[in-house]
């Protein structure tokens, strides 16, 4: 018997900061494969379909989220299979078993088409946005199948982000208090069920930003939890509603910080 989805009750939305700018990504928001490389997938139709081809739902949860709080949001329709936009170019798994036998000039090319201009664009925003604003909250929207190598992921909704750095855990801290008060049913975990310093966009930004003016977190939720668009307008006006209220607690951190002569 499948398990039962927990029912998140309606809450009330407030748009976010721009003392603390938001910017949205999807790095597996879609399952497309190129022309030029279709003959590759031939036979790999139903593993495009999969968790495999693509994060279900997060792109349409990722358009919902920043419809609500005004943000932008930069979604990548190729395919993970093709090459897999969050992962770091000298990870052995940015290529899948399709694309790693390549050779050299065909994986270069499909890094300047496909993999350079997602991750180009992204970094672009958040440098732009930090010329207007304080500082900048960068999610990454992803989603992660229910039960992986017979393993059943026990979470509604993960928050990936690096514990050394005190915006991300306050952050992440005060994202998950206000999704328990407002959806109790809702299963958080922090750091679940990947680590937020793995390889991934967010650690690699971390890399270039301070950690007062970058907060990456990677947002994980449970495909169980989107199995219908219902479900997916559900969970992203909990997302945003409450992300909002965490945003303007942070605005307010920020602000107690500024009078009391902190930088």
């Amino acid at each position: 018997m499948p398990a039962r989805r927990p029912r998140f009750p309606a809450v009330t939305s407030r748009r976010a900061s721009r003392s603390v700018a938001l910017v949205l990504s999807c790095e597996h928001g879609g399952n497309r494969i190129p022309p030029r490389w279709g003959k590759l997938f031939r036979g790999q139709e139903a593993a495009l379909l999969t968790h495999r081809g693509h994060d279900i739902g997060a792109a349409r949860v990722a358009a919902l989220v920043a419809k609500e709080l005004g943000a932008p949001l930069f979604v990548a329709r190729t395919s993970r299979l093709l090459v897999d936009l969050n992962r770091s170019l000298h990870h052995p798994r940015v290529f899948s078993d399709v694309t790693r036998a390549l050779p050299e000039e065909e994986r270069e090319r499909i890094v300047r088409e496909h993999y350079t201009p997602h991750r180009r664009v992204v970094e672009d925003a958040i440098t732009a946005a930090l010329r207007r604003s304080r500082s900048v909250v960068h999610v990454a929207v992803h989603s992660f199948t229910p039960i992986l190598e017979g393993e059943v992921r026990r979470a509604d909704v993960g928050l990936l982000y690096d514990p050394s750095r005190e915006r991300e855990r306050a952050l992440c801290a005060e994202w998950r208090a206000r999704l328990a008060s407002a959806a109790p049913a809702c299963v958080v975990r922090c750091n679940y069920p990947y680590r937020g310093t793995a390889d991934g966009f967010t650690t690699a930004l971390r890399k270039v930003h301070s950690p007062s003016r970058y907060a990456g977190v990677e947002l994980e939720m449970n495909q169980a939890r989107l199995g219908s668009l219902r479900d997916e307008a559900r969970m992203a006006h909990l997302l945003a509603a409450t992300l909002a209220d965490a945003l303007g607690r942070e605005r307010s951190d920020v602000r107690a910080a500024t009078r009391d002569g902190a930088t």
